[in-house]
């Protein structure tokens, strides 16, 4: 199966997957390509170092959202992308996109969805003072992490973490969980029905 990472940042998301599925023979997974909405980030690197096409498509460069979508469209038509993995990326779609690819955008969100959505999870999280905190992967919808929840892994609020402590507790877990999600895609073991998603296999068993 074809999948395309899309990506604004470092790319620690990226890597795990290039290691755990794109250059696992058996995985039976391909990073097509890589798209960034930004030059220059360290994730781009990390894909030329593995030999993946890159490509980058900037929202500044379009009319308007619709356009930057369609540019992007482009080019997971082009590449022949069974899968759109989001990971890091920060730019919402527009309704048309999600249409063309509904259940096929997913997405790795740092806390337990619906608690603390958008761009600062991890320090709303802190702010608030939960005892728990994790990671959720699930579907794109038209709205802020909203989509149907396909996972989620619980992550421990300690008395003393700071943000950056936190935030690379959940990291853990997230490298851990979203290659295994992927790979169940990849399977045809994830159905969806509204809002409801069920797995064939348990993920723990991956």
């Amino acid at each position: 199966m074809k999948i395309a990472v899309l990506v604004s940042g470092s790319g620690t998301n990226l890597q795990t997957i290039i290691d755990k599925l794109h250059n696992d023979t058996t995985s039976g997974i391909e990073i097509a390509v890589v798209i960034s909405d930004r030059k220059k980030v360290y994730a781009l690197n990390r894909a030329k170092q593995n030999g993946i096409p890159t490509k980058v498509v900037r929202a500044q460069d379009y009319e308007d959202r619709v356009a930057f979508d369609q540019a992007i469209s482009l080019l997971i038509d082009e590449f022949a992308v069974e899968l759109i993995v989001l990971a890091g990326f920060m730019k919402l779609f527009q309704s048309p996109f999600v249409k063309k690819y509904r259940n096929r955008i997913i997405n790795i969100h740092p806390s337990i969805l619906p608690a603390f959505p958008g761009a600062t999870p991890v320090a709303d999280s802190l702010a608030y003072g939960v005892k728990v905190t994790g990671v959720t992967v699930h579907f794109v919808d038209e709205n802020v992490d909203t989509g149907p929840i396909i996972a989620q892994r619980v992550v421990p609020v300690n008395d003393t973490d700071t943000e950056e402590d936190l935030h690379d507790r959940i990291q853990i877990e997230e490298h851990n969980l979203y290659p295994k999600v992927i790979k169940l895609f990849a399977q045809g073991k994830i159905q969806v029905s509204g809002r409801m998603v069920s797995l064939s296999d348990s993920i723990s068993d991956l």
